[in-house]
């Protein structure tokens, strides 16, 4: 991944206000009032609901914008101490370089003070995950009602998965917890993403007694915090917190066996090894080099993946397409894409002639229906899967398939008013019945 400059604000003055970071970001960050304390600074309360729970002060703010036409850049700013915000800097700027799903860096702020002279902590500033909730909103239940136990799981599952990426790149987190990360849907379930670094390092490669530590600290975080909300309604009766703390650490274990541990396949089967590697794709990763070996008497072979990369599918759709989706998001958009594809007649025309057809004629058919004063509430890749899940749900009711425009329409007016990923919903209406 590419990235500007590294640049800084400052005068002649040593304790003068310093920005340090990416260059076409400086602009917008040096209008902020950073002579003001973060506590004080004004918050949209729209903003606020996407903001989660921080032992730093935290604001999520819109810079002004250089365009009167558009409403400009969020970044959320954190108050900390010179040498944590740049360790923290670091570290993102890292974890973002190696394709990590994390906040992006954009600034670290020093030498604040008031108008009075009076000294300011540092913040460390990063860009606003767009289309992010904290897990206090997800378990709220005001983007969908009650929260089920299937729900937690998904959550949760997002984040063995996000820890099981970290410890392949040799990243010890030493503070995993649904505080620290943000979550973002994806198709049925969740993608995750590490929001706050501070206690983190990287190293060459991560010892299992590492690995079984950083797990420990996740284990009791994630339990606590479910816990802390098991008093709210919305939570579904007989959540017991430990257990499902116990999901986290089973999900992140078979992740981590199924990428790193050698599989007994029987040397006979022509098919296994492909078998194999597809089954490494299902769960979202390719499989860069393998390494396969034979026992004494040639009747089982040991497949072990020796270099993986995550993002399988997201990365073909991208290529494939050009959309820009999460890993879920888009085995299902190349699902709907392949079962289309499979209905042309022979001789078919190659897959990288039909795609841009599909695209226009399935895909942004979906999102060119959705009207001005509902463009944005969902992310275009989820739109279309919950309209595929929508038009399931009413050929069930219907007893055959109601095609692909009525489901939109009928979502357009049924679902998507009341849906909001921004964190928040249409609470003077009552949500309609959750999908399928």
């Amino acid at each position: 991944m590419s990235r500007s400059p590294q640049h800084r604000i400052n005068d002649s003055h040593p304790e003068a206000l310093r920005i340090t970071g990416l260059g076409d970001e400086i602009s917008a960050l040096s209008h902020l009032p950073w002579e003001v304390a973060l506590e004080e600074w004004p918050e949209d309360p729209t903003l606020a609901q996407q903001r989660g729970i921080s032992r730093h002060i935290v604001r999520l703010v819109r810079a002004q914008s250089e365009s009167a036409s558009s409403e400009g850049e969020i970044y959320a700013i954190k108050e900390t101490n010179d040498e944590f915000a740049n360790r923290e800097y670091q570290i993102l700027r890292e974890l973002s370089h190696r394709g990590a799903p994390s906040v992006d860096p954009i600034a670290v702020v020093t030498g604040r003070q008031s108008d009075q002279g009076e000294e300011l902590p540092s913040a460390l500033v990063t860009r606003f995950l767009p289309f992010s909730l904290p897990y206090r909103v997800v378990l709220s239940g005001v983007i969908g009602g009650k929260v089920t136990g299937s729900e937690i799981e998904n959550m949760a599952n997002a984040l063995a998965l996000l820890l099981v990426r970290l410890h392949l790149l040799g990243f010890w987190w030493g503070d995993c917890s649904l505080s620290n990360t943000l979550f973002r849907r994806d198709a049925d379930g969740y993608a995750a993403y590490l929001v706050d670094a501070e206690t983190g390092e990287f190293q060459d490669r991560l010892s299992n007694g590492q690995r079984e530590h950083d797990l420990q600290i996740a284990h009791f975080n994630v339990a606590a915090e479910l816990e802390d909300i098991t008093l709210s309604e919305t939570i579904f009766p007989g959540l017991d917190p430990v257990r499902a703390s116990d999901g986290l650490l089973r999900r992140y274990r078979r992740l981590w066996s199924a990428l790193t541990e050698p599989q007994s396949l029987d040397a006979s089967d022509r098919h296994a090894v492909e078998r194999a590697m597809r089954s490494v794709q299902d769960l979202g990763f390719a499989v860069e080099e393998v390494e396969v070996t034979f026992d004494g008497e040639g009747h089982r072979l040991n497949f072990r993946p020796k270099v993986v990369a995550p993002d399988y599918h997201k990365l073909r759709l991208q290529e494939l397409m050009g959309l820009s989706t999460e890993e879920i998001q888009a085995k299902r958009i190349l699902a709907s894409f392949d079962r289309y594809y499979q209905r042309i007649k022979e001789p078919r025309p190659s897959i990288a002639e039909v795609a841009p057809i599909w695209l226009d004629e399935v895909f942004n058919r979906v999102i060119n229906q959705i009207p001005t004063t509902l463009r944005g509430r969902v992310e275009d890749a989820q739109v279309f899967h919950e309209v595929l899940e929508h038009r399931w749900y009413l050929g069930e009711k219907a007893g055959g398939d109601v095609g692909l425009d009525f489901a939109t329409a009928d979502y357009i007016k049924s679902i998507l008013p009341y849906r909001m990923d921004a964190g928040s919903t249409n609470s003077t209406s009552t949500p309609p019945q959750s999908l399928g």
